[in-house]
């Protein structure tokens, strides 16, 4: 039996929740093997019908009218005042995995499962006997970034960016229990890191695309909200200068519309997916990528030197906004209201190279060193506290250059 027991709260509202959960029960086994038991729990959606219909109808706005998001985030921010000192909706469902699974660990990577789930925990567990912890993704603060992230009396508050932090001590968090500590990536995007040779490689053997063009990454989220279409469209007329790769998510209306595009547009060097388990490396040989504001995925974006291109057709919703400001803030990222401003941007980069290289040289700019593994060996060693355990990590590889 595992020596010590974490119990993440997760929920599928986008794709970069559940990413972050995944990435930390990789990184546990990775550092500790069998001595550290992960149980990540969907408890929005498995808790209450209620939440079901939120986390599936907040998909849908994502997927259909980001615009809509503003009033249901207000909306959502009720929650606040709900979960204030314990849990109502889904209470019976997270008692019983409290009792069953009695975890040392609470750790939160969504807004909605801080207020109230600490509370009634420590009430179940004993004060004792368990520890919380929260993991925010956002990348700045303001409108967008939800009170539901800060519980105060949480043990320990992680978040991305400095700025992020600030916020969230402007929201009560204490400073002394906060930390800022990165990306929280899974451990293979630290190990399959693409020398120049192996990018060549994995452009004209795997991909089947040309080393010598500009490749423009057009990617979604798991739900498969996207433009990709209108976007390929727009990159017709410089096919001799760029190429384009394209996932699609889960959407498989959209994988198939763009796979029908690309048989009959074969001037255009293109490759399709859906749902990629290889976005770490498919960025590492883009130029650029053309994505929403998932927090997740401009996390790999910055970290594998992609810049981004903001795609705010359809209006940008709160949680979005908030990555948005991030990258505007340091004139790192243009955003696109429409396919024109697509067009616009391709045109300007085609004629003045050096449009782009100012921009990449801005998007650099905001760059930090993550090692991946602090932030876990922090978190199991606040189980630790309670579990009585005294575990050491494994010495964690050197990134392996594919040669």
């Amino acid at each position: 039996m595992a020596r010590v027991r974490i119990l993440v709260l997760s929920s599928s509202t986008g794709a970069g929740h559940d990413a972050r959960a995944q990435a930390f029960a990789e990184w546990c086994f990775e550092l500790y093997r069998h001595d550290v038991d992960v149980r990540i729990e969907q408890m929005l959606e498995k808790s209450s019908k209620l939440f079901s219909w939120g986390v599936s109808f907040y998909n849908w706005i994502q997927l259909k009218s980001p615009w809509m998001h503003k009033a249901f985030f207000l909306f959502v921010e009720l929650l606040t005042i709900l979960n204030r000192r314990s849990v109502r909706w889904g209470r019976r469902y997270y008692e019983k995995v409290l009792c069953d699974y009695r975890p040392h660990l609470v750790f939160s990577v969504h807004d909605c499962l801080n207020r109230g789930y600490f509370q009634l925990a420590r009430k179940i567990l004993g004060a004792e006997q368990v520890r919380c912890a929260t993991y925010c993704g956002e990348f700045s603060g303001g409108f967008g970034y939800s009170i539901n992230w800060v519980e105060p009396s949480a043990d320990l508050y992680v978040s991305r960016t400095p700025t992020a932090r600030d916020y969230a001590v402007k929201l009560g968090m204490p400073r002394e229990r906060t930390r800022v500590r990165g990306h929280l990536m899974r451990p293979r995007a630290h190990l399959e890191v693409l020398s120049n040779g192996a990018r060549r490689a994995y452009l004209e053997d795997t991909l089947l695309l040309s080393s010598r063009l500009s490749t423009i990454f057009l990617a979604t989220g798991g739900n498969g909200a996207n433009n990709h279409l209108e976007l390929l469209a727009e990159m017709l007329p410089h096919a001799r200068y760029v190429q384009a790769i394209v996932i699609c998510g889960k959407n498989r209306d959209s994988y198939n519309e763009v796979m029908h595009w690309r048989s009959e547009h074969p001037e255009l060097n293109c490759f399709v997916d859906g749902f990629s388990e290889e976005v770490h490396l498919l960025m590492q040989v883009s130029d650029a990528i053309v994505t929403r504001g998932g927090t997740t995925t401009c996390a790999k974006a910055l970290h594998f030197k992609c810049p981004i291109i903001f795609n705010a057709i359809g209006g940008i919703m709160p949680q979005e906004e908030l990555t948005v400001k991030f990258f505007r803030n340091g004139d790192a990222a243009p955003t696109i209201s429409s396919a024109d401003d697509f067009a616009e941007l391709l045109e300007d980069w085609m004629r003045h190279r050096r449009t782009y290289d100012q921009l990449r040289q801005n998007f650099l700019g905001l760059r930090y060193q993550d090692t991946g593994t602090i932030v876990i060996t922090e978190l199991v060693d606040l189980a630790q506290e309670v579990s009585g355990s005294s575990l050491e990590p494994r010495e964690f590889p050197p990134s392996r250059r594919r040669e």
